[in-house]
């Protein structure tokens, strides 16, 4: 089953360098040729990983890349399940997507992005060794961020998609770190804690989610992959991958259910107060994904990957649903002769004035993140990196005006 494993692996990344020489030859085909390639190749990559892990699990030893980076794959009761999943969405998304981005000038970049997209994320789930996780966790980081500034003349699109990649960056930092101190023989809690902050980026968990309603303004079938299910599920599949690591430390586990619940309740408050459908799912999206966090640290494993399929299937359903929502929504209003009843009534009798008109203004501000993490973080610490310019400009005269 090792050659089914590889192959199962090497399908994906087959469709890139394919639609990446066509788009520079300038000899783009049929848009229904480019769909097909994706959609095929996504489709064969979750057959080929639930044959290689249908008797039992497997594994694919591909030797060493160079000392100390083992190629080796995996497919178990871990991966097996999460890389079937990706690579059926994957497929749904590509099939969606040609009739959705029809005559699009950027038709064949969509897809050569969405081929990159399930390549990287079927290394991540299927890599045995953190080393090649990377790897795959870098590609999917870069062609998430390409994909949220896919429609490039736009302001908009472009600086979100840069600060979900700054963010990506700044938080894999721990990745990489956890690898380096792994490799070193070092402590759980010292590898536990790095992971825990590699995947708090990708997973949009609090206080690093601010990046994930932006990521929105990108294609809808790719925030429907990207957003909505496989990208942000790719933090809680590495600390259930890494688990008998991190779980020799016992504050880990405790943090991670404290991580997970604190953008539990964060974004359910503030995705309460979003007035348009795909950021209201994107909160909906952080909300559920923080829920598995908390599963994780409390050691419910099983229910966590149980639950981060279920919502993965459903988020991406719902996020291909949105564009055409509200034009049923005014269907039902005329079917029902008025407005549809709205909900939290059962709130507003529990909860004092003040403090629904605190929560209000709280939920509206998406919890004064952006203030904090952007404005004091980030802007402290590049107006601290000026000053340190500014006055290595000033020695550097001095010492020319010295000479």
């Amino acid at each position: 089953m090792s050659g089914v494993l590889a192959a199962a692996a090497a399908v994906p990344f087959a469709a890139v360098p394919v639609l990446g020489a066509l788009s520079w030859l300038g000899r783009p085909p049929a848009e229904r040729a480019v769909a097909a390639v994706v959609v095929l190749s996504a489709a064969a990559s979750a057959g080929l990983v639930v044959a290689a892990a249908w008797s039992g699990p497997a594994r694919a030893d591909l030797g060493p890349w160079f000392a100390g980076f083992p190629l080796v794959l995996v497919a178990d009761g871990w991966s097996a399940p999460v890389g079937a999943v990706a690579g059926l969405l994957g497929a749904l998304i590509g099939a969606f997507s040609r009739r959705y981005l029809h005559r699009d000038p950027g038709y064949l970049r969509f897809y050569l992005l969405l081929a990159l997209f399930v390549a990287g994320v079927q290394l991540v789930v299927l890599a045995g060794a953190l080393d090649l996780l990377v790897v795959g966790w870098e590609l999917t980081g870069l062609a998430s961020a390409l994909l949220i500034a896919f429609f490039h003349r736009r302001r908009g699109p472009v600086a979100h998609g840069l600060r979900a990649f700054v963010t990506y960056r700044v938080c894999d930092v721990g990745l990489v770190g956890a690898v380096v101190v792994a490799h070193h023989g070092g402590p759980p809690l010292a590898i536990g804690l790095l992971l825990l902050w590699g995947s708090m980026g990708k997973a949009a968990q609090f206080p690093l989610g601010g990046w994930l309603p932006r990521a929105m303004e990108g294609p809808t079938p790719s925030s429907a992959i990207c957003y909505g299910a496989i990208s942000v599920s790719l933090g809680p599949y590495l600390l259930l991958r890494t688990g008998p690591v991190w779980s020799q430390a016992p504050a880990v586990p405790v943090l991670i259910a404290v991580v997970g619940g604190l953008t539990a309740l964060h974004a359910t408050l503030v995705g309460r107060a979003q007035t348009d459908v795909k950021t209201s799912l994107a909160y909906a999206s952080a909300t559920q994904v923080g829920l598995v966090f908390v599963e994780i640290g409390l050691g419910w494993h099983a229910l966590a990957l149980a639950h981060l399929l279920g919502h993965a299937a459903l988020r991406s359903a719902q996020v291909l649903r949105s564009p055409s929502l509200l034009h049923d929504h005014h269907h039902l209003e005329q079917a029902l002769g008025g407005p549809v009843p709205r909900t939290g009534a059962f709130w507003e009798r529990v909860v004092p004035r003040p403090a629904r008109l605190w929560l209000y203004r709280f939920a509206l501000e998406r919890g004064y993140l952006d203030a904090v993490v952007v404005d004091r973080v980030a802007g402290g610490f590049a107006r601290l990196v000026r000053r340190f310019a500014a006055a290595d400009e000033r020695w550097v005269r001095r010492l020319a005006a010295t000479r």
